[in-house]
C-alpha cells in the first residue's frame, strides 16, 4: 500500500503541469499538526484497547477539480509522523467533495483509507488500517479582508477525522498552498 500512496503523491506533483492546460484543476500541498486519540476499545481495524494517542506532523498533497460553480471534488494523499506519544507513522489517501465559500475558502468532507503504526507496539509491529471519514474547512485570507484580489495561494486548514467505526478522534490544523 506504500506504493499506492507514492503513486498518489507522484500524481499530485504532476498536477501543476495539467493546471496550465485546464483552469479548473487546483493542485495543493500542505503541512499540518494535531492530535490522534484512540478510544480504549478495540476498533474495526483491530487496534488493541489501550487508548493510544499522540501528536502528529503531517504532509498532504492533492488536487481539486472545480466541476461546476462552487462544487469541488478532489483526491489527496497524506503522510504523518508521530512526534510525541504512541503513534509512529500514519499514511493514507482520501477523496474529497466540497463547496467554495466566500471568495476563496472551501468547506469539505472526505472519505478514504488510512494505515497507522504505533511505536508503543515495538519496531516490527503491524500497521492497523481502515476507512477514514472527515470534515474540514480551508480558510482563505481574502475572505477575512487580509489579502488583495479574489484569491490567495495560502489557506488555513482545519479538519477533524476518524478511523473505522469512530473509535478515534483526530483534529488537525495547518497551512495549505495551492498552485
Amino acid at each position: 500500500m506504500k506504493k499506492l500512496l507514492f503513486a498518489v503523491m507522484a500524481a499530485a506533483s504532476l498536477a501543476p503541469m495539467a493546471a496550465h492546460a485546464q483552469g479548473k484543476i487546483e493542485p495543493y500541498v500542505g503541512v499540518m499538526s494535531g492530535w490522534d486519540d484512540f478510544d480504549s476499545q478495540t476498533s474495526e481495524a483491530g487496534i488493541p484497547p489501550v487508548g493510544y494517542n499522540g501528536w502528529l506532523v503531517e504532509g498532504v498533497a492533492g488536487v481539486n477539480y472545480n466541476i461546476a460553480g462552487p462544487i469541488v471534488v478532489g483526491l489527496e494523499g497524506n503522510v504523518a509522523k508521530g512526534i510525541n506519544g504512541d503513534v509512529d507513522w500514519e499514511y493514507g489517501f482520501a477523496g474529497r467533495a466540497g463547496v467554495k465559500a466566500g471568495k476563496d475558502s472551501l468547506i469539505f468532507g472526505k472519505m478514504g483509507y488510512r494505515w497507522t503504526n504505533f511505536s508503543a507496539l515495538g519496531k516490527d509491529s503491524p500497521d492497523y488500517h481502515g476507512t477514514t471519514y472527515g470534515i474540514g474547512a480551508e480558510l482563505s485570507p481574502v475572505d477575512f479582508g487580509l489579502g488583495k484580489g479574489e484569491t490567495s495561494n495560502i489557506r488555513l486548514r482545519l479538519q477533524v477525522d476518524t478511523l473505522g467505526n469512530f473509535t478515534s478522534y483526530r483534529p488537525m490544523a495547518g497551512v495549505v498552498a495551492k498552485f
